[in-house]
């Protein structure tokens, strides 16, 4: 495993969270990860990143190591507790990049809060549409969830070679360290709530997605949709949506790529990402 800066904790508003950060510039921006992740997941992307700007990866309340509350927090919830991790590290404007679950946070946290976001750019995002995998649908049926969400490193391993194109790439490592966060104590009660509240058999409950997509219009920052071309838990329609929905969006889609490109192909996703973020247009 690639060696990650120290890690730390603040508090932020009603909760306390795990954080890793690096880099000195002035531009700060924050990475956001998907349900089930954690900070660890752009350890590909840290380095390259802070080369240019002051980069923040915060765990994502109930992931990770930020604290986990008995009830999970809804999208809105998510965004306002992003605010709060700002506000805590006197981070007046950021630029978000926000993977799956990540990503609808970032929109939403651009919609609630303009004043605090400075550029958006998304991937494999939700928020654009109902559609998901299978997998995550299967997560919201009772008994079902339960013994999909069994921690067991076979079912880490799969959980997360369904968010990639090239299998390879989930090591034995990444493996081993998401197995540990998953059979924490915990962690499968909060995933299964989390998923839950959002999920059901069809995709995206019309409560939760309804007020995202009614509000893309809003989102005046510039804005980059990316997506991998063979991404098999939210459809590549979605991102041609979303590039609709958000005035003057862009979109690129990277080849033979996953749901997950940052990990899957650091290297060309570092520089799609340095290139937009730093971008004065």
């Amino acid at each position: 495993m690639r060696r990650l800066p120290e890690d730390q904790f603040v508090q932020a508003g009603r909760f306390k969270v795990r954080y890793l950060a690096a880099g000195t510039a002035e531009s700060s921006v924050i990475l956001i990860h998907g349900l089930g992740a954690s900070s660890e997941i752009w350890m590909h992307n840290m380095d390259a990143l802070a080369a240019a700007h002051r980069v923040y990866v915060p765990d994502l309340i109930g992931f990770g190591r930020s604290e986990r509350p008995e009830i999970p927090l809804t999208p809105h919830g998510y965004a306002h507790s992003l605010c709060d991790f700002m506000t805590a590290l006197d981070i007046g404007r950021a630029k978000l990049v926000g993977s799956s679950f990540g990503g609808s946070i970032a929109l939403l946290t651009a919609v609630l809060f303009p004043e605090r976001v400075e550029k958006v750019m998304v991937l494999g995002s939700a928020g654009f549409g109902r559609k998901l995998a299978w997998t995550l649908r299967a997560l919201s049926l009772p008994l079902i969830g339960e013994i999909l969400s069994y921690p067991s490193r076979s079912g880490v391993r799969t959980f997360f070679r369904k968010a990639v194109y090239n299998p390879a790439v989930i090591t034995s490592s990444f493996v081993n360290l998401y197995y540990t966060y998953f059979k924490s104590p915990g962690f499968r009660d909060y995933l299964l709530k989390l998923v839950r509240m959002m999920v059901d058999t069809r995709g995206v409950k019309a409560e939760i997605i309804d007020p995202v997509i009614g509000n893309l219009r809003d989102i005046t920052q510039p804005a980059l949709i990316l997506w991998g071309d063979r991404d098999g838990i939210v459809p590549l329609q979605q991102a041609y949506a979303g590039k609709e929905r958000i005035p003057g969006a862009r979109l690129h889609i990277m080849k033979d790529c996953g749901h997950i490109p940052f990990y899957e192909k650091p290297e060309e996703f570092n520089k799609i990402t340095l290139e937009f973020l730093s971008d004065s247009s």
